[in-house]
């Protein structure tokens, strides 16, 4: 009876997991659209190109080392086992290893189930460089910083946390990061940072009188349907990270992070959308779509304790504070074409310290050093290796090839060769 009752268990939480991850892998989608709508329509298809690589970059590194530097096992998943069958022995031998995790004893799934949830949260946070460093960067350049950071500086932060490892700092001042405000969203941020500070503005983004001027992106229904992709790939990414289903509670907790989630973009967007008919005299489109996701990323820290009230509060800050960021940033002359680092960034941040609205365990300064530790790894491996890349073969297309478009350069195909003309 107890092995039925287990198996049940397993197969449940292992199933749970897998469709959580497909639900992330759905946010590959989210970003490509959200990114080649607000790109202009000469770069259309390179950076469609980036999102779907990226992917599969991420998937492959963190197969082959990524997933070892973060949570141990040997590299090409050798580590990676499944129970076959589910005899006394194999049942007591899962038991043992999820309380090794660090698990609570009754969550249970395929090791391989877990490797297949994290590998789109590295895909995830290498996504988000993308956006930030388009319509003016090398194609394989980008790749090429793929393959470091979804192979080695993602997670070696991930083990430092997520992970587990030995970091005193971290763990001895009990830093939470529920679904990874800090640890995906900021970490992504932080490389997209350096990046960008590298990379240099769009030509003719930044006059020399200090105006600034919009260059808006060519598709906003390609832009809305990736938010709304975005928006329901994050039930999986903050529902999955619960990391089991199996029990009344769990349930319970599962309905609440969906209930929280939803309610914090909603309220992202609502202020978002506010603010900058405040600001700006009109309703911004582009504001609203990142008010969303800004609400998402503040709450992804802890989406499972507040009250829908105060997680639909935290979303509506995290709105106002991303409308602000992008204007700052543009003051800054920091070009960011979807404002990818004020949204996963900055906002990021903010989730971070949200925590301490409604989990009574954490700490401010716990969740200060963890920030802090999470952006300065990220960054200074980021500036290293963007370093390195500049300095050997250049990480920026030349005027040229910027002015006609990165698709005819890099990829050499038109995404809308009805309209070549219209640069």
């Amino acid at each position: 009876m107890e092995n039925q009752i287990f198996e049940l268990q397993y197969a449940l939480d292992t199933f749970y997991f897998l469709v959580c991850g497909a639900l992330v892998m759905w946010m590959a989608a989210g970003f490509a659209m959200l990114e080649a709508g607000l790109v202009r329509s000469k770069n259309t298809t390179e950076i469609l190109t980036k999102n779907v690589a990226l992917f599969s970059v991420a998937s492959t590194m963190y197969l082959i080392c990524g997933y070892h530097f973060m949570y141990g096992g040997g590299f090409f998943l050798s580590g990676i086992t499944t129970v076959a069958a589910m005899d006394d022995a194999a049942v007591a031998r899962v038991l043992v290893d999820s309380a090794d995790a660090g698990f609570d004893g009754d969550s249970v799934y395929s090791s391989a189930s877990d490797f297949f949830f994290q590998v789109v949260f590295v895909a995830t946070a290498m996504s988000i460089v993308s956006g930030a460093v388009a319509e003016r960067m090398k194609l394989w350049v980008f790749l090429a910083f793929a393959v470091v950071m979804t192979g080695f500086i993602y997670p070696i932060e991930g083990g430092w946390t997520w992970g587990e490892k030995d970091v005193p700092l971290i763990g001895a001042l009990s830093y939470s990061d529920y679904a990874g405000s800090g640890i995906v969203h900021m970490a992504g941020a932080a490389a997209a940072l350096a990046g960008v500070l590298l990379l240099g503005a769009r030509k003719g983004k930044y006059g020399a009188d200090g105006s600034i001027r919009a260059i808006p992106g060519a598709n906003m229904p390609l832009a809305t349907l990736g938010t709304f992709i975005l928006w329901m790939g994050w039930f999986g990414f903050n529902g999955g990270s619960t990391l089991k289903l199996g029990g009344i509670g769990v349930a319970n907790e599962v309905a609440n992070v969906f209930l929280n989630t939803n309610a914090a973009a909603a309220g992202g967007l609502i202020s978002a959308l506010i603010v900058a008919r405040l600001v700006f005299g009109k309703a911004d489109l582009t504001m609203a779509l990142n008010g969303a996701l800004a609400g998402l990323v503040a709450i992804t820290a802890e989406p499972a304790d507040p009250s829908p009230l105060l997680a639909t509060v935290i979303g509506a800050v995290g709105g106002i504070i991303v409308v602000f960021s992008i204007v700052s940033l543009d003051k800054l002359r920091i070009d960011d074409p979807v404002g990818a680092i004020s949204v996963h960034g900055v906002v990021g941040l903010w989730g971070i310290f949200a925590v301490l609205l409604s989990d009574a365990e954490a700490t401010f300064l716990g969740q200060l050093i963890g920030a802090a530790v999470i952006f300065v790894w990220v960054f200074v491996a980021s500036l290293a290796v963007w370093g390195i890349l500049k300095a050997v073969v250049g990480i920026r297309v030349s005027e040229e090839e910027e002015y006609e478009g990165v698709d005819v350069s890099e990829c050499g195909l038109e995404a809308y060769p009805e309209f070549v003309a219209a640069k």
